[in-house]
């Protein structure tokens, strides 16, 4: 083999997708991955917006001693039942102490019967089970304190996968004020929102950088309002301290950067309308009435009045005949006749 043979190089960076390819990870797990910084990742510089993995992350996971099994065992999420089965309690237990905050979910899904099923990363729950404090937890009586918190219908599972999830969404946001503020507001009802930053320009700034809420089912469906459900805050201390931090945020995005305007409009000078022309031309007219009104109108003598050329060597023509004037061929011929007849009727003298 020649020594210059062309091998490809490798790109720089990958698209997600390929990453999780390379990984041996769902889709699903490698976000996951990514939130939880297992997974380090660049902002795409193409300027889609979106995140890329460096080439060199890629091979620094890959070289791990058994891979892909510890980064797969990192990743792995568990319900309830095999939650419970991890630490060696009942199911009702564990979800009194998820209820309780003292379990964290990480991610969630709606299941066909639009229930809310909670998953919860299996590392954490085997580290939970394995502190010594938390022994009286998982045997023997629950604490008066907090058997009377559960009695008053506590779940605190939806504001504590709010509060994770607002973690992850503030590191991917880097030191992009707007973006961090964006955060925030994805986790605050529109009216807070509108209280908040009462700019409108503001605002439809800050719905760029405004996070989706996790994907579940087609938009407006039923499944997808429980999340967005989810994803908005309800109690009343954690909307105050929503409402706190984005008001700071938005102060810092509006010092970092101005929120971009239209231009204004430029009033253009009104059209002037256009001089009204008089007609220079006549229209014609049939059998040429014109020219005789032009004639008569000249004959009238009237001042101003329009005289036509006279036409070189014109035949001057008879008036025209009226029926029962008196004159013309025919009263002519009747008036010699009687003459003719008188004379005849008269007797001429004789002559000597």
């Amino acid at each position: 083999m020649p020594d210059s043979t062309f091998v490809p190089s490798r790109p720089v960076t990958c698209p997600p997708g390929r990453a999780a390819r390379e990984l041996g990870l769902k889709r699903a797990d490698f976000e996951l991955a990514v939130h939880l910084g297992r997974i380090r990742t660049v902002p795409d510089d193409s300027g889609g917006g979106g995140r890329r993995v460096e080439r060199a992350e890629i091979d620094r996971l890959r070289a791990e001693p058994g891979f892909p099994g510890p980064l797969l065992e990192r990743v792995h999420v568990v319900g309830t039942a095999e939650g419970a089965a991890l630490m060696g309690i009942p199911a009702g237990r564990f979800t009194r102490l998820a209820r309780l905050g003292l379990l964290v979910p990480v991610r969630f899904y709606v299941n066909r019967y639009r229930a809310v099923v909670w998953l919860y990363l299996a590392e954490e729950l085997r580290d939970f089970a394995a502190q010594g404090v938390n022994s009286r937890l998982l045997k023997g009586r629950t604490p008066e304190t907090l058997r009377g918190q559960l009695a008053t219908g506590v779940d605190l599972r939806a504001r504590n996968w709010r509060g994770r999830h607002l973690g992850f969404l503030l590191r991917g946001a880097d030191d992009d004020p707007w973006a961090r503020a964006g955060a925030l507001a994805a986790l605050l009802p529109q009216v807070d929102v509108h209280d908040v930053v009462k700019d409108p320009y503001e605002r439809a700034h800050l719905n760029r950088f405004r996070p989706a809420p996790p994907d579940h089912g087609t938009p407006s469906s039923p499944s997808a309002l429980l999340a967005e459900e989810l994803m908005t805050a309800q109690d009343a201390d954690e909307i105050g301290w929503l409402r706190s931090e984005l008001r700071r945020a938005a102060e810092e995005a509006r010092a970092h950067t101005v929120a971009p305007r239209p231009a204004p409009r430029q009033t253009e000078p009104a059209a002037r309308p256009a001089p009204r022309h008089h007609r220079t031309v006549r229209p014609a007219t049939e059998h040429g009435e014109n020219t005789r009104s032009v004639g008569s109108t000249a004959s009238a003598g009237s001042p101003g009045a329009l005289r036509g050329p006279a036409a070189p060597h014109a035949v001057p023509t008879a008036p025209p005949t009226v029926p029962g004037d008196g004159r013309g061929p025919t009263a002519t011929r009747a008036a010699r006749g009687l003459r003719v007849w008188l004379r005849r009727r008269t007797p001429r003298p004789a002559r000597v």
